[in-house]
């Protein structure tokens, strides 16, 4: 409470808790969330498979009461196949809910050759042409992505040239992020946004204005 005008909150619900089942009791708790200043949901990153019903459940209530989901999806966390095929099941399911891709599983599939193994790891390497990133976002307007943690950084830096052309054609839909847990952290983050060079009006949109869109702030 003290720095509110500094800290956003974020909440989550684990699907597999039994007592919040039905679709009315998660919106019920996500509304409790939202009048306690929650502003988004997330990290989501509970052990069942992206497209398990009761991970649909949730998502559908965060469309319901205006909370953007902020998901994790590696092999053993919202686990997935190359393609995504779990996650395109989500944003068919959810049209109204605003979804921000995390993790390893998502930054892999920047790439078009991306095999299982790589959805828990740090692909190195040029990125193919056809990735389910690109794919995913052009079908759904509800979809972006956070670039934080080693997994953002990991897929821009493995072609630096793609990642620069990826970063200025969907703009409009990744946001800059750090995942910074602990002091002398290494944040590769900086420095990789000070090779892209990225032109004012792209950076503004990437490290801050889409934010403030999605959150409402």
């Amino acid at each position: 409470k003290p720095h509110r005008d500094r800290l956003i909150p974020f909440c989550d619900i684990d699907p597999r808790v039994a007592n919040i089942d039905k679709y009315e009791d998660k919106r019920d708790q996500l509304l409790r969330y939202v009048d306690a200043g929650a502003k988004g949901l997330g990290e989501h990153k509970p052990g069942v498979a992206m497209d398990d019903p009761r991970n649909i459940q949730i998502f559908q209530a965060c469309g319901e009461v205006g909370l953007p989901v902020l998901f994790h999806l590696d092999n053993r966390r919202n686990h997935d196949k190359p393609g995504l095929p779990g996650l395109e099941a989500v944003l068919k399911a959810c049209p109204d809910t605003n979804f921000i891709g995390h993790a390893q599983g998502w930054w892999a599939s920047i790439s078009g050759d991306t095999e299982q193994p790589d959805l828990q790891s740090y692909p190195k390497g040029p990125v193919a042409e056809g990735g389910a990133l690109d794919r995913l976002m052009d079908a759904y307007p509800n979809l972006y992505g956070d670039l934080s943690a080693g997994s953002g950084a990991n897929a821009l830096a493995r072609d630096l040239d793609f990642g620069r052309a990826f970063v200025k054609r969907r703009a409009d839909r990744l946001l800059w992020g750090t995942d910074y847990l602990a002091p002398n952290q290494q944040c590769l983050q900086f420095s990789l946004f000070d090779q892209l060079d990225l032109p004012e009006d792209v950076a503004a949109r990437v490290f801050r204005d889409n934010a403030r869109r999605l959150l409402k702030i």
